[in-house]
């Protein structure tokens, strides 16, 4: 889909695709039954409340009690701890952000907004002056000081401070310390060199905590409480099953409309679908097409969908064979009919790819289109390779993405189809399949694999040197020529230059295909009607901007 539908797709719309999906086969290659197949979702280190039964506090604790605003929001997988500065997950972001703020923020069209910092400016090529605003407190009562902020940035870039080596610190890639200013009520955030992104990064990553409140407890207390200065403040936090929040009455800002909140989380979405139906809970992610029409012939609930931040692919590593093999990489792409998972698999609520980078973010080359399907062409190329013949496994996660086991299914199959090679699936668990892929040792990571990247940031660095560049935090790829390309785009402060750079590296890995570029996700909700609310397009759930209708 092109840019004009980078807003909310309207409910009608919806429907129409997903009925058309309902009513077609499945795709070549794909088995049994893909709704059955849709709530097998394996249990493991993901979290959740693997039962599928009722949720924990869910509706009953008073949706609807008393004149008091209670929301629930059923994700489907529970939190990776309390700490927001150790994890890379978008469940856990969506349960901290409750709490924890930034400097900066974003609104919901992704552009840059003042957060706890009522003024910011790029002082010098590789110092940005943050003017922190007055009359923010923690949870705790405490005034939000220079200090926390400075603390909290280091905390992340370095593994000095704070006790935690963070998995985040290429979110704030450049960035090497922060100094509270002298007499000032300001922050000066310093990166090794020319950096045109640290607002952009400052504006998606980097919660801030309290320096006193971090440094007088353990690891354990960190990722079981929480100090925040955001709109709600925790309650009550029940591992891998619910957390619940209340507002915070000396927000900053007007406190929030939501007295109390609830987040908890169902793996299989006919357990989240029957939660919105039935009242027990307010939204629902990822409902999958075959759930849409129960959602919206029910009186009190409706489908919310949006173009997400994020991108599906399959990761092929270089170091290993036959995929060390740019013709075998190359026929890879040939092979899948992309345009008909889409359509098919994904009821068109998704985008096809042909770059690492999506439409719209800062880099995005757009005169790359995606792979054609070209079955000959695939044939030739594997044939090329010297690797004919060769058999290949593909690791995927089951319900951690919209249909992730149904487009890696319609993957392999289409795959199977060629002469020359034999493709099958290996079903993960989300949790154990992301820990090999994070761990930082290539070696560690599966040949072939399904995942999924959100970006923030709205700008081609954040994916393309956490996945494909050398050394990158989850990259399994290696380029000379690339990582040249990105080195010369991050040490550029011209805007056209930088982004005529990244637009060079983009038609790079499309031309490389390190990747089977597969699609861009849309965000698909399930809502109640007692809730106003409107979805964001980069996958956040903020409770701050639920109000009552």
């Amino acid at each position: 889909m092109t840019e004009d539908r980078q807003s909310r797709v309207s409910r009608r719309r919806y429907l129409q695709l997903a009925g058309g999906a309902a009513a077609t086969a499945a795709v070549a290659g794909c088995s049994g039954n893909s709704d059955e197949l849709d709530t097998e979702t394996p249990t493991g280190d993901g979290g959740g409340n693997q039962s599928g039964d009722d949720t924990g506090s869910g509706g009953d604790q008073g949706n609807q009690g008393d004149g008091e605003f209670a929301v629930t929001i059923t994700q489907g997988q529970m939190d990776a701890g309390l700490d927001p500065h150790d994890h890379r997950e978008t469940n856990t972001d969506i349960i901290l952000m409750q709490i924890y703020e930034g400097t900066l923020n974003r609104n919901p069209d992704g552009q840059v907004t003042e957060g706890l910092a009522e003024n910011y400016d790029q002082a010098e090529p590789n110092r940005v002056r943050l003017t922190l605003r007055e009359g923010v407190t923690f949870h705790s009562g405490d005034e939000l000081t220079p200090e926390d902020v400075a603390f909290s940035i280091n905390r992340i870039v370095n593994e000095d401070v704070g006790d935690l080596a963070s998995p985040q610190s290429d979110q704030l890639a450049g960035i090497t310390e922060a100094r509270p200013v002298d007499g000032e009520r300001a922050v000066d955030v310093i990166s090794d060199g020319v950096n045109p992104m640290a607002i952009g990064l400052l504006a998606s990553y980097g919660d801030i905590m309290q320096k006193s409140w971090v440094e007088s407890r353990g690891s354990n207390e960190i990722n079981s409480d929480a100090n925040g200065t955001g709109p709600f403040q925790l309650s009550n936090y029940v591992q891998d099953e619910r957390i619940e929040y209340t507002k915070y009455e000396e927000y900053w800002r007007e406190p929030a409309e939501v007295d109390t909140l609830t987040i908890n989380a169902a793996a299989e979405s006919s357990t989240r679908v029957n939660q919105l139906v039935s009242g027990e809970t307010d939204i629902v992610e990822n409902v999958p097409p075959q759930e849409v029409s129960r959602i919206n012939s029910n009186d009190n609930t409706s489908v919310e969908a949006v173009p997400s931040t994020r991108v599906i692919y399959n990761g092929m590593r270089y170091d290993v064979e036959p995929f060390s093999s740019l013709q075998f990489r190359q026929a890879m792409n040939y092979a899948i009919d992309l345009e008909t998972i889409v359509s098919e698999v994904l009821a068109d609520f998704s985008d096809p790819t042909g770059q690492p980078t999506l439409e719209g973010f800062v880099g995005y080359n757009p005169d790359i289109d995606p792979y054609p399907y070209d079955v000959e062409q695939a044939e030739q190329l594997v044939e090329e390779s010297g690797f004919a013949g060769a058999t290949i496994e593909l690791h995927t996660p089951v319900g951690r993405y919209l249909k992730d086991l149904e487009i890696a299914q319609a993957v392999v199959g289409y795959i199977n189809e060629l002469s020359n090679v034999d493709a099958s699936v290996n079903q993960r668990d989300f949790g154990e399949l992301a820990g090999q892929l994070t761990t930082g040792n290539i070696e560690d990571m599966p040949h072939w694999y399904l995942i999924g990247w959100g970006n923030m940031a709205f700008d081609a660095s954040q994916t393309l040197i956490p996945l494909l560049s050398t050394g990158g935090a989850l990259s399994s790829w290696s380029n000379e020529e690339f990582d040249n390309l990105m080195n010369e785009a991050g040490g550029t402060a011209d805007a056209e230059q930088r982004e005529q750079l990244l637009q060079e590296a983009n038609q790079l890995a499309h031309d490389e295909a390190p990747w089977i570029f597969l699609n861009r996700q849309y965000s698909v909700y399930g809502a109640s009607s007692r809730i106003d609310w409107q979805p964001r397009r980069d996958e956040s759930i903020k409770a701050y901007e639920i109000s009552q209708p």
